[in-house]
């Protein structure tokens, strides 16, 4: 298991719901964190209680769905003059749930797969490079275990087309001390599950933030919270290594 302290982890989507609790892991374990959010005056709340912990905390913005405000986000990142060890790619956005389905409008899609796919796959793009330079990286893209659901077509299309890319693309870090791996929090009540899901944010940990502290060398597998809930991080991290990458 690696030591996160003094590193510096980028968090999309860090200023609320399971984005929080991700910044609140690791920070209490001596993460850096870089917050995203849409804007840097929401990270105010989380930002403090980061600091907290006596790391440092650096609020970002940047819209999601506008390829434009993410390349100035990664490059008022790169002024900073740290490096990223760790993308926990937690934003995202479920555009809507059309009951009528056949009648699901290609905006739909559009908007799904920049938040969902587009957006984080830039970003990994953006610090993988880096990472494979100074020999060291995690990367975490969370996914949903929605299916069979035509009524959330375009965000479930979305997440399966990042599962993809992120497979294929850990099939050429596999062995390697750079490693990118899915997690799928499950329905929990956030903003994007809503206030009926079964599940409390805080069920997701471990699970969630289980990627950013193995040290196998395998990519391309996807941790389900659930499979991690109530276990230790120790525990979280020893039986995520015993699972098995897809290749």
């Amino acid at each position: 298991m690696i030591d996160v302290k003094g590193r510096w982890a980028l968090v999309t989507g860090g200023a609320r719901g399971i984005g929080r609790l991700v910044c609140l892991f690791l920070a209490e374990r001596g993460c850096n964190i870089i917050l995203q959010s849409r804007k840097k005056e929401h990270a105010d709340k989380v930002k403090a209680e980061v600091e907290n912990f006596g790391v440092k905390c650096i609020p970002v913005e940047a819209e999601l769905s506008d390829l434009d405000s993410v390349e100035a986000m990664l490059k008022e990142i790169d002024s900073l003059g740290v490096d990223v060890d760790i993308v926990m790619n937690n934003a995202g956005m479920q555009v809507a749930y059309r009951t009528e389905y056949m009648t699901t409008p290609s905006e739909d899609y559009t908007k799904s797969f920049l938040i969902n796919t587009t957006s984080p796959m830039m970003i990994c793009y953006h610090f993988i490079p880096k990472m494979q330079k100074k020999g060291f990286g995690r990367i975490v893209n969370t996914t949903s275990g929605i299916a069979l659901e035509p009524e959330q077509a375009g965000y479930s299309a979305s997440k399966a087309a990042l599962n993809k890319v992120t497979i294929d693309i850990g099939s050429k870090l596999q062995g390697s001390n750079v490693m990118i791996n899915l997690t799928d929090p499950g329905w929990c009540r956030t903003d994007l599950g809503g206030p009926h899901a079964p599940n409390a944010p805080e069920s997701s940990i471990p699970g969630v933030v289980v990627g950013a502290f193995v040290d196998d060398g395998k990519s391309g597998r996807i941790f389900g919270a659930g499979l991690f809930y109530d276990m230790t991080l120790e525990e979280a991290v020893d039986a995520a290594q015993k699972m098995c990458s897809p290749y």
